[in-house]
């Protein structure tokens, strides 16, 4: 149980409330905001964790040490950063106005896919995971990344216009990937 790819995955889980804290807001002299020194570590902290992301399956599968454990947890830490990461770049309002919309439909699929995972494991039909979603997953990651790094780079507001239009093309294969899920649970569904 505390092999390496586990103890990877464990720690992305543990590292999400000093990420939380570090896009905490606080006063600034441009108001309440976290200050870019806070982004610059929150983006150093994102990238370690997106990089354990990938180490913990490659390892696992590598040395043969995929564990149930793993299985369960590894989408589990993924959800949880992600929409922990959204939630302070709402509340921050890095993400603000329409674009709420494209990270509440990433939110919303998210949590509607992992029900229906748990719904369809229930009946022992597996649904891997397409290609797209992997891309999904991409384009989800760099846009949050993306917008993190801009706090920490403000002078820098072509980066965030780039992170934001990352997060719609995001949410646009968070929305196809997650109809694909759909279709399947429902031909299940009575």
């Amino acid at each position: 149980m505390l092999s390496l790819p586990n103890i990877l995955t464990l720690s992305r889980i543990l590292a999400v409330p000093i990420l939380v804290f570090l896009l905490w807001p606080g006063a600034t002299a441009i108001g309440i905001q976290p200050v870019p020194l806070d982004y610059g570590f929150a983006f150093i902290l994102y990238c370690l964790m997106g990089i354990t992301d990938y180490f913990d399956g490659y390892l696992a599968r590598a040395q043969g040490t995929v564990s149930k454990l793993g299985v369960f947890l590894d989408p589990i830490a993924d959800k949880i950063m992600v929409a922990a990461v959204i939630l302070m770049l709402v509340f921050t309002r890095d993400v603000d106005g329409w674009h709420v919309i494209a990270a509440l439909i990433i939110l919303l699929r998210e949590m509607i896919v992992s029900g229906l995972r748990e719904f369809l494991a229930g009946l022992q039909i597996s649904v891997p995971v397409s290609k797209l979603a992997k891309w999904k997953t991409t384009f989800q990651l760099v846009s949050l990344g993306g917008i993190i790094l801009a706090g920490a780079l403000p002078d820098w507001m072509l980066l965030k216009q780039a992170a934001l239009a990352l997060l719609w093309i995001a949410a646009v294969l968070t929305m196809i990937t997650g109809w694909d899920y759909l279709r399947v649970g429902i031909k299940h569904m009575d």
